[in-house]
């Protein structure tokens, strides 16, 4: 029997992602695969690292730092969140990605990135956490309009929550027998569907075939997750998901802020942990 756990994005939702995952180390439960989108990949990264409390130590530390997030850095660089400085000088001298844990963990952790040219997903398996795998990670969270595409194979990469933003699919597909998905929105949430409106017709012109992607993003995503609610209802999926909102902006700056979603993520896993257990073991 094989295990598998499904990481969502939503930027700083993502802090929600990162406690339910320091649970997760803490408690030594152990999956064979997962797969992460855009913060769900950034974040998600580290637990095949095994770094418990890497995410919101970095997050909280730099928060206020317009190297790693600010407007300032999109108009020098092109990129909200500095590609140098996130994924170079962050990962290899602040708080450095544990490299070695990651070639010696038969975890495959997969991340999904979003091809501009075709609008489909793409898939990369990190092999050793470093220079390739980071990128791929980059481009896994490069959201449209506020970063450069980042070039991987001849292709040209956006964020992965475009084209499958929650990849329950993928995972089954992989063979996982037992799926655990991480969600960043309450159980009563569906995405609306004119939240894009804008940046699709920006895109439009420039990028058609993602800008058709993004316009049926959000009739696929509240597909996906009909389809993992009728799955959990038939205990074939294990699900961990907000009991609220999360008071976060999707970029911030507010540790504190942070702290709170990170926690929140801690207490649900908690709360579900004697579940969880008995869900992978059955």
């Amino acid at each position: 029997m094989t295990t598998g756990i499904v990481l969502e994005g939503g930027a700083m939702r993502g802090m929600y992602t990162a406690g339910v995952l320091d649970v997760i180390m803490e408690n030594k439960l152990e999956f064979d695969y997962a797969v992460g989108v855009s913060a769900g990949a950034t974040f998600g990264c580290n637990l095949v690292s095994r770094q418990i409390g890497r995410t919101i130590r970095y997050n909280i530390r730099f928060a206020k730092d317009p190297r790693y997030g600010s407007f300032r850095s999109l108009i020098k660089t092109g990129d909200f969140y500095g590609a140098d400085f996130c994924y170079r000088t962050l990962p290899e001298k602040l708080d450095v990605f544990d490299t070695d844990a990651i070639e010696s963990n038969p975890l495959k952790f997969y991340v999904v990135t979003t091809d501009i040219d075709t609008g489909l997903p793409c898939y990369h398996k990190l092999v050793n956490g470093k220079h390739n795998d980071l990128d791929w990670t980059r481009a896994s969270a490069s959201m449209p309009v506020f970063s450069r595409p980042v070039e991987l194979e001849g292709k040209r990469m956006l964020d992965g929550g475009m084209s499958d933003a929650i990849p329950v699919h993928f995972m089954e597909q992989l063979g996982a027998d037992k799926i655990v998905v991480v969600l960043t929105q309450p159980r009563e949430y569906l995405k609306p569907g004119d939240d894009l409106k804008r940046t699709i017709k920006f895109l439009s012109h420039k990028y058609p075939k993602l800008a058709e992607t993004m316009e049926k993003r959000p009739a696929v995503y509240n597909e996906t997750l009909a389809y993992i609610a009728y799955k959990e209802k038939k205990g074939e999926l294990f699900v961990i998901r907000p009991p609220k909102k999360l008071e976060i902006g999707k970029i911030e700056h507010d540790p504190e802020k942070m702290e709170e979603v990170y926690r929140i993520g801690r207490d649900e896993t908690m709360r579900r942990l004697d579940d969880l257990k008995s869900y992978l073991e059955q």
